[in-house]
């Protein structure tokens, strides 16, 4: 018998399971992709002071148990959704949670792509770690299963830039990662001002607004990628 996961969402005003969450996120990721816990915190507060901007923090809980979650930020500027993170309890792997979690943040921000104009979402964006960053044959394991979850639920690796994760603890290098879009609507190909342009909004909303990274390390990135630096 199949159980029903019950979605909610953590907020600047409620946030209940977010100790659950972390100790799931603390377990799931390769430390170099981990942010500090209070960046989560200071997304919740941009959430509620940014729109047609937004932050999404999504929980599935079955039987009191946290199964999975999601984070993601609403990119107004380019309609489109930047999925920061997703993850599934270890203990109910297998099940297909991730993929129904993955449907759940896109349906969230489709609704924020309503609120802010649009006729519907266009995009939804995604970093992910490339087998070079992993340090074990479990992380690399780990990596491959990733990469296939997300071509799976027809997200596709952009092949027209060398995306940099912004440094998330210090220091001015870039992470070099894998950049998986999703073509909502199903429009042409991206062309190359447009892919930069999103990568602008994702580093201005995302790592300058809430992360708080200075923003001549960002423009050093960005140089390196050759998109136009923020200003």
């Amino acid at each position: 018998m199949t159980r029903e996961i019950k979605w909610t969402e953590i907020t600047n005003s409620d946030q209940g399971n977010l100790e659950k969450v972390l100790k799931i996120y603390d377990q799931a990721l390769p430390i170099e992709l981990r942010e500090p816990h209070d960046i989560f915190q200071k997304g919740l507060k941009y959430a509620a002071s940014s729109f047609p901007n937004n932050f999404r923090f999504l929980v599935g809980v079955e039987d009191d148990t946290v199964v999975s979650f999601a984070t993601a930020h609403y990119l107004a500027e380019v309609n489109a959704g930047f999925i920061v993170y997703i993850a599934t309890n270890p203990l109910v792997r297998e099940r297909g949670i991730g993929s129904q979690t993955l449907l759940k943040i896109e349906e969230l921000l489709n609704k924020d792509a309503l609120s802010a104009g649009n006729n519907s979402l266009r995009l939804s964006i995604l970093e992910t770690e490339i087998e070079e960053m992993v340090h074990t044959k479990e992380e690399k394991e780990d990596c491959i299963k990733r990469q296939r979850f997300f071509g799976k639920n027809n997200y596709h690796k952009f092949e027209g830039i060398d995306y940099l994760q912004p440094p998330l603890h210090g220091g001015g290098e870039g992470v070099p990662l894998h950049l998986f879009i999703k073509n909502i609507q199903g429009d042409p190909t991206l062309t190359q001002d447009e892919i930069n342009k999103i990568v602008q909004a994702m580093y201005r909303e995302k790592y300058y607004a809430v992360n708080g990274i200075d923003l001549a390390v960002l423009n050093n990135c960005l140089r390196e990628m050759k998109v136009e630096i923020l200003s």
